[in-house]
């Protein structure tokens, strides 16, 4: 089965079912880091979400469609459907209407219809109090939204091209920080991350029918960021910790066994802040956008270059292999299909870094940025 995505002139076929070929970027323009300090811009254009074909290196544009979204929350506030068809966008933030200089928390979710000529923003639906993290099952039925401020997962249907809102699960209360959530290769459960108190929570999910199971246990400092194995095996998780200049980690997470037995197995120090990770299409190398301090102020002993590493991922252990330089204020992460190139973002910059990986797992760059028209702060490829 063939669809054809039209953006102005550009026409990309893609075939179906093949392996992922798009790759989305939420890009902020409201919000700009100025000497350590996050602030809102005067007039800002509109916020973009841009889809690139990976096909061709380096990456070809698509198209770029105004969507709301926000830098706030880990980056995973963009998704796409398993057959590319569709981009779920959240808005964790916006600019409050009563003092342009500040946010307050959002409650939207855009969903861009990439089937449209050119492609546009089919629905706005609500979602609780400061949407960050959201994913979409292998089955392309059903998408979760991790809730930040309200504590809780809003789950939606996705059906003949649309979504529904179906419910919301409690997670824990508001100062819980739900921040990400993302659903496991057979679909029937998702793990949550809660940095405002440092708990995992284990749902459960039959049909569309979503519950939290009594399964709660903990990885590191302020989980944030969450990837899960293809094989199911495994999931790695961001430990952000406080911002204070300590060293923080990435932990593994055992998902082995029946999901009353999943726990952290694994824990490595990576650097300051670790916002975005992301695993090979092999489930052998993982990726970590590392902070270090590059969104601190001139003066802070804890300055230092952005960076992003690589991991092995070999019997639950993770061993460094590959590191390389990266733009302030680094976001989200991506690997190619076939895993030989990797993708990071820059909010200062507001790019997107290439790097070729080697087969031992080291990591280069090997193509100029990808430029974006906002700072980076969310990256993503389809999940199958």
């Amino acid at each position: 089965m063939k669809r054809t995505l039209l953006a102005g002139v550009a026409v990309l076929a893609l075939a179906q079912p093949a392996p992922a070929q798009l790759m989305v970027s939420g890009n902020d323009a409201k919000a700009r880091l100025v000497n350590g300090v996050t602030q809102i811009v005067a007039n800002p254009p509109a916020d973009t979400v841009t889809i690139y074909d990976m096909a061709s290196m380096p990456p070809r544009l698509v198209a770029s469609v105004a969507a709301p979204n926000s830098v706030v929350g880990p980056p995973f506030s963009v998704a796409l459907t398993p057959d590319e068809r569709l981009v779920l966008v959240t808005s964790n933030q916006r600019i409050d209407p009563a003092n342009a200089a500040r946010t307050i928390p959002d409650n939207r979710l855009s969903v861009i219809d990439l089937g449209a000529s050119p492609p546009a923003v089919l629905q706005t639906l609500e979602t609780g109090a400061g949407p960050a993290g959201v994913s979409v099952n292998r089955a392309g039925t059903l998408a979760l939204v991790a809730n930040r401020e309200a504590g809780t997962v809003s789950v939606f249907r996705i059906r003949a091209a649309r979504l529904e809102a179906l419910g919301t699960v409690e997670i824990g209360p508001a100062a819980s920080g739900v921040s990400h959530v993302a659903f496991t290769p057979d679909g029937r459960h998702a793990l949550v991350t809660r940095d405002g108190d440092f708990f995992l929570n284990v749902l459960a999910i039959e049909g569309e029918t979503v519950t939290r199971t009594p399964r709660v246990f903990s990885a590191g400092l302020r989980p944030y960021g969450l990837v899960i194995a293809p094989d199911g095996r495994f999931a790695a998780v961001a430990n952000i910790g406080r911002g204070n200049g300590d060293e923080d980690t990435v932990s593994l997470i055992d998902l082995s066994g029946p999901p009353a037995t999943w726990r952290t197995v694994h824990t490595l120090t990576v650097g300051q802040t670790p916002e975005g990770l992301q695993l090979s299409p092999d489930g052998r190398l993982l990726a970590v956008t590392v902070m270090n301090g590059s969104n601190k102020p001139a003066n802070s002993p804890f300055l230092g270059p952005n960076l992003v590493r690589t991991y092995r991922v070999e019997n639950l252990r993770l061993t460094p292999v590959g590191e390389a330089p990266l733009g302030a204020w680094a976001q989200g992460a991506a690997f190619s299909a076939d895993g030989r190139t990797l993708f990071a973002q820059s909010m200062v910059e507001s790019n997107i870094r290439i790097y070729a990986v080697g087969t031992d797992g080291s990591i280069r760059e090997s193509a100029p940025p990808i430029a974006l028209p906002g700072g980076g702060a969310a990256l993503r490829t389809a999940e199958r």
